[in-house]
């Protein structure tokens, strides 16, 4: 089977040449990417960030048949470059730090998860000192495969023995968003504040905003942080932070500005995949697949955001709906035989809007829930419940939304 990319890479098939089968045998780690500013905050270097984030799993399934009919020259798999090229190690930790940063920033800029595979080995095989960069690069990595205990454990060594402010500022910053998208909020808002001391502006109050969102104080949120941006004089980072931010509550407050927020940012960030996907899935509930569509069009290798654009296609009655709903058929059912199914919710959705299974859909969310509780995550989880009449599951999600106060103009199974 041949994939075709939408970037440069090298042509991996199984010929009879020694090398050239041994680069095809060659395990590549693969780990989901989505960038995304609740998730992870990224590298933030203060002059910068790489928004990652991770929506994976393993998911048991019956393996079926494997094919072994194949000609010497079919092309089973694209493989980048790093794949097929063995480089030396960086001979110093700020040299290994910049090779994994770039194989970081290429997963964001690209959509590929592979990249993060070959950040994660480079680091494993690093004999050297583990600096507070190459520890905060590694949490990264760590969040991206929902190792949060890992994580959590070099964010804090950082805090507690990095001599460099920058990277406990840092260090801080991805904690706060660890724990937010995890929904201890309680502890999130400690690494907020922690980081308003230390680093003043609009990407602290950004973190505070969204907490105060997710805990029964979105309007308010919105309005203070909209004015503090409106008066800020600050770098265009954090000012497209707080405007991504402001999308996000917006969304959750069902504003139409929403749109025009998450455009500011993807107008300066096009590779932006967390936005790109937050504003294409906005255009879906407004009943605008046109501009879904328009959205996710050259992105077919990014599962959520080829998701989102099946569900436009669908939507609209495109041409090409089900030649994209069997791509994903088989995308899906190949991570599944190999039990490394990368996106639950991803999965989840395809169950729910296109295949029409909604308790297999409720499997999928219900495993993704207990991972991450963003708006998304516990959105599909009150659609895939109250889709399956899965009343336990409905129950448990809107307890958990009383808890914290947290309403959502998206959620309306969640009061039903």
């Amino acid at each position: 089977m041949t994939r075709t990319m939408n970037r440069p890479s090298m042509i991996c098939s199984c010929n009879k040449t020694r090398r050239r089968l041994s680069a095809c045998l060659e395990p590549v780690s693969t780990f989901p990417v989505l960038p995304g500013r609740a998730f992870c905050a990224g590298l933030l270097l203060l002059t910068g960030f790489a928004w990652l984030s991770a929506l994976s799993t393993n998911a048991a399934a019956t393996p079926g048949p494997i094919k072994t009919d194949f000609n010497d020259t079919d092309v089973f798999i694209e493989l980048p470059e790093p794949a097929l090229t063995a480089t030396a190690l960086p001979a110093s930790p700020d040299q290994l730090a910049d090779l994994v940063r770039r194989r970081i920033d290429r997963a964001r800029s690209t959509g590929d998860p592979r990249f993060l595979g070959y950040a994660e080995g480079a680091l494993q095989q690093w004999q050297g000192e583990l600096t507070g960069r190459l520890l905060v690069l590694r949490a990264t990595l760590e969040q991206s495969l929902h190792r949060f205990d890992n994580a959590r454990n070099d964010l804090h060594a950082v805090i507690s023995k990095a001599r460099d402010p920058q990277q406990k500022t840092q260090a801080i910053l991805l904690l706060a968003n660890l724990e937010t998208v995890q929904g201890n909020y309680s502890a999130a808002k400690k690494h907020c504040e922690q980081l308003q001391r230390r680093y003043p502006g609009l990407i602290a109050s950004s973190c505070l905003a969204q907490l105060e969102a997710r805990t029964g104080r979105a309007r308010q949120a919105y309005q203070t942080l909209q004015r503090q941006l409106a008066t800020a004089r600050t770098d265009t980072t954090s000012t497209l932070w707080a405007q991504g931010t402001l999308g996000d509550i917006a969304a959750q407050l069902n504003m139409p500005e929403a749109a025009r927020h998450w455009q500011t940012v993807l107008d300066a960030s096009p590779d932006d995949i967390y936005t790109r996907a937050q504003l294409a899935d906005w255009y879906l509930d407004q009943n605008k697949p046109d501009r879904a569509l328009a959205l996710t069009a050259s992105y077919a290798e990014v599962d959520t955001l080829a998701v989102i654009r099946a569900i436009a296609m669908a939507r609209s009655g495109h041409p090409a709906a089900e030649t994209l709903t069997e791509s994903l058929r088989v995308r899906f059912a190949e991570a599944r035989w190999r039990g490394n199914l990368l996106h639950q919710r991803d999965m989840a959705r395809f169950q729910l809007d296109i295949e029409g299974d909604a308790r297999a859909a409720l499997i999928f969310a219900q495993g993704n829930w207990e991972e991450q509780r963003e708006p998304l995550d516990t959105r599909l989880l009150l659609r895939a419940a109250h889709a399956a009449d899965d009343a336990p599951s409905l129950q448990k999600v809107r307890s958990w939304l009383k808890e914290h106060g947290q309403t959502d103009a998206r959620f309306p199974e969640a009061d039903s």
